[in-house]
């Protein structure tokens, strides 16, 4: 039986933490064995954690958790919390006697949202971090306003975090989270409709399809914020046996799921990235159509959980918060 999460993915478990006074969180996918992985960064101000280890030719080749945090540069320590908590199960890259675990990371911008960011000295993110590594399951887990998509926006709707997956025809797992903190919009026209109405499946964000035609207006690019004040993180999980050449191929494939389910993006405003993770289980029959069957699904799935991280978000209880998508189109 399939969840539509990421969980679909055999070999990894999903935790959130977060504080709803900071209106803030982080989250981490977890891997049970260290996994290839790879990353495109599409975005104009990303931040990011150890991605330079996950670019072709470099020693390490394999990571053993994934962080998505708010918090800006701030949330960059997330990954630090991850790390303490893997180091105590004894997980990471062998370095003599000692162990690193190996965490790459990336954040989004969520200062503004009307929270308490009067943390003193040091921010909480390390300490949400440990929380959300060890409430990692491999089951069902929660979606909308949690973990890293509690602080999130769009340009118009509540943002937050949504996860979707899929098998190919070859028979392969993939599965997406995603942290929709994005410069422009998920939806046309201010809605009912999702720009990803194409792909969706079984009614996951509202069963609206798309418009009969999108209005002229909906094509006049609307965004939010200031350079860095964005971003929409994507993990793209799979059980497929890639190496890190065919998992970066899997990153960029992936990312025409942001163009189905948002407009405008890859800004100078946002720090898009795709973070693709191979776990190991299945073989592809061959290297190259097989792959590209499974970007062109990857892709499907990361527009699917943009969507849903939208569709299940509830609003923030702030004065002038933006509203959900379910207050504004209760029907």
């Amino acid at each position: 039986m399939t969840r539509n999460l990421l969980t679909d993915v055999a070999g990894l478990s999903v935790g959130s933490a977060d504080d709803a006074r900071l209106a803030s969180g982080v989250t981490c996918v977890l891997f049970d064995a260290a996994a290839v992985a790879a990353c495109d960064v599409r975005g104009g101000g990303p931040g990011t954690r150890e991605t330079d280890l996950l670019a072709l030719g470099r020693t390490v080749e394999r990571v053993d958790a994934l962080v998505l945090s708010g918090g800006s540069a701030f949330g960059l320590d997330a990954a630090s919390g991850v790390q303490a908590f893997l180091r105590e199960q004894g997980r990471g890259f062998a370095v003599g006697a000692m162990r690193v675990p190996i965490v790459p990371g990336a954040v989004l911008f969520d200062l503004l949202n009307g929270g308490d960011k009067a943390w003193g000295r040091f921010p909480p993110y390390r300490e949400l971090a440990y929380a959300a590594a060890a409430a990692a399951t491999a089951e069902d887990f929660a979606l909308g306003s949690v973990g890293a998509g509690l602080g999130a926006t769009t340009v118009d709707l509540k943002g937050g975090l949504g996860s979707a997956s899929a098998v190919t025809e070859d028979g392969v797992t993939v599965a997406a989270l995603a942290a929709v903190n994005a410069c422009g919009g998920a939806v046309i026209g201010g809605g009912p409709w999702f720009w990803a109405g194409a792909v969706e499946r079984d009614g996951e964000y509202g069963g609206h399809g798309l418009p009969q035609r999108v209005p002229a207006a909906a094509l006049t690019p609307r965004t939010k914020g200031m350079p860095g004040q964005n971003t929409t993180l994507v993990i793209v999980a799979t059980d497929a046996i890639l190496d890190r050449s065919q998992a970066q191929r899997l990153a960029v494939m992936a990312q025409d799921g942001f163009a189905t389910a948002l407009y405008p993006v890859h800004t100078p405003l946002d720090g898009d990235i795709v973070f693709a993770a191979a776990t190991g289980r299945v073989a592809l029959p061959d290297p190259v159509f097989a792959l590209t069957r499974l970007g062109a699904v990857a892709a499907q799935v990361v527009a699917r959980a943009i969507a849903r991280g939208v569709f299940e978000a509830t609003a923030l209880p702030f004065p002038d918060a933006l509203p959900a998508y379910r207050d504004r189109f209760k029907g």
